[in-house]
């Protein structure tokens, strides 16, 4: 009998393996939506787009069955060059780091950058040296953002950086930004999508899309440049790019001379001098340091407001009427109930309509709100926690509420607050990451920034960490200083 389960166990895995062999496992972001992928509306559970059909046909050709894997865009290098999948596509730009760091596909498409503005401004921003001074946004990690950081230096413009490619034209439509900077294939997407922009016929920079494998896997590389050129001469991804209606003048030529081996032509804008890995590093360090900066002053004003709302919450869930202590309990377990992330997105977001916050004002209200619900319960479980005696004797004395308040009660709930206190600050800086989703540039967006750049998380990884280290050790140092100073002075 125990060899009977020992070979259904050795044909169990075997057949698992047969059919891992017989799978091309494709890593993509189905957030960022058509017509790259997004999920399909008849079935949720299944995706759709052109880069799901180029896979399909890749699948075929090396005579396999693709299955889609869901990646986070900025992910999809450093999962692929784990093995989380064979192949990572959904608009893949080809650059010198990513086909560096791993094994790049010839190139399966020609996009251009172009710039979209308001319809009132056409006349006004036709080009980078029109925007001087003025905010232009893009996605952080493409070529479009490379463009803007050497148009920042040389041109005066204002680079604001964004984790997807949706929010940069609802944000210059309401007058965030001023233009943005993308692939004509997004911009023509948006424009169809809500409608009031205006896209620039004359592009900035030209760039191309394409699979990447893991360093290694160059061996499965060259049969998926086979498979690919076969499909451009046989008329199949023209099939697929007309039927997502992205098929346009540049494409037939860049078809043949890909299909014949050659390298397609790249615009001059968008190839940069090459650096040494070292060079980059050194000239990201300063803006890592401005990005520790932004950090720290966010952090340390988000916990301040955190402070005040919260003490004012536990006031009055300890002190209030039975209408203020339930109105106040609602609004501590609304905060502590739903995401921070959420919070962020609805204060800048979700009320735009009515009221345009700067992305650092919101950034610090939605984090200095969301602690103060944290707070306000640390410092209700302390004012509780100090002995009714010590409250009924100083009342005895003639002392009012308040005076018992601030010279009995505060101080030692202080006391008693002032760890968990440090902890949730030490939490709340490395929460302050969350807000670059709204576009503020903090240290840890900076690092993914560089870390794209240079097609590693290596370095940036280990600087970004010895920063936060460095903001949060000497405050830890210091409430432990605080507490051991106080406990000295009441023994």
């Amino acid at each position: 009998m125990q060899n009977v389960k020992t070979l259904i166990v050795l044909l169990s895995l075997l057949a698992f393996h047969a059919d891992a062999q017989q799978l091309l496992r494709w890593g993509g972001d189905s957030e960022g939506g058509a017509p790259y992928v997004e999920a399909d509306p008849a079935d949720p559970s299944k995706v759709r787009g052109y880069d799901v059909e180029v896979a399909d046909e890749i699948a075929k050709g090396l005579g396999r069955r693709a299955q889609f894997v869901q990646v986070q865009f900025q992910s999809i290098d450093q999962s692929v060059a784990r093995g989380d999948f064979d192949i990572g596509m959904s608009g893949v730009e080809q650059t010198d780091p990513r086909c560096a760091a791993l094994a790049c596909t010839v190139p399966y498409f020609e996009f251009h950058e172009v710039i979209a503005v308001r319809p009132e401004d056409k006349d006004r921003y036709r080009t980078l040296a029109d925007l001087k001074g003025r905010r232009v946004a893009t996605l952080s990690g493409t070529i479009a953002y490379d463009l803007l950081l050497k148009a920042e230096k040389d041109q005066g413009v204002i680079l604001v950086s964004y984790d997807d490619d949706v929010h940069p034209y609802e944000d210059m439509k309401q007058g965030r930004v001023d233009a943005v900077l993308l692939d004509n294939i997004i911009a023509a997407r948006a424009l169809r999508r809500t409608g009031g922009i205006f896209i620039q016929p004359q592009p900035v920079a030209a760039g191309h899309y394409v699979g990447v494998l893991a360093k290694e896997n160059t061996a499965l590389r060259d049969r998926i440049n086979d498979v690919l050129r076969a499909r451009m001469r046989d008329g199949t991804l023209e099939k697929i790019y007309r039927k997502w209606e992205i098929w346009d003048e540049y494409q037939p030529a860049f078809f043949r001379t890909v299909a014949e081996g050659e390298a397609p032509r790249v615009m001059p804008q968008t190839a940069a001098p090459r650096e040494s890995r070292m060079d980059v590093v050194m000239k990201y360090i300063p803006a890592l340091l401005r990005a520790s900066l932004i950090t720290i002053v966010m952090s340390c004003a988000a916990m301040a407001l955190a402070i005040m709302v919260g003490v004012l919450i536990a006031s009055g869930r300890v002190y209030g009427g039975v209408f203020t202590r339930m109105l106040l309990t609602f609004y501590v377990e609304v905060v502590r109930g739903t995401p921070v992330l959420l919070q962020l997105f609805v204060l800048y977001y979700g009320l735009s309509s009515v009221i345009r916050l700067p992305a650092f004002i919101a950034a610090l209200l939605g984090l200095g709100l969301n602690y103060a619900a944290y707070e306000s319960e640390i410092y209700r479980g302390a004012l509780e926690a100090v002995p009714r005696g010590q409250l009924e004797a100083a009342r005895t004395l003639g002392l009012t509420e308040y005076q018992v308040f601030t010279l009995v009660r505060g101080p030692q709930a202080f006391r008693i607050a002032l760890a968990p206190m440090t902890n949730d600050f030490v939490a709340l800086l490395k929460d302050s990451s969350l807000v670059s989703v709204i576009t503020v540039v903090e240290l840890t967006k900076q690092t993914s920034i560089f870390a794209a750049n240079i097609g590693s998380w290596v370095i940036p990884g280990a600087l970004c960490a010895g920063l936060y280290l460095a903001l949060s050790l000497p405050l830890a140092r210091l409430a432990r200083m605080l507490e051991s100073k106080w406990r000295m002075s009441t023994e």
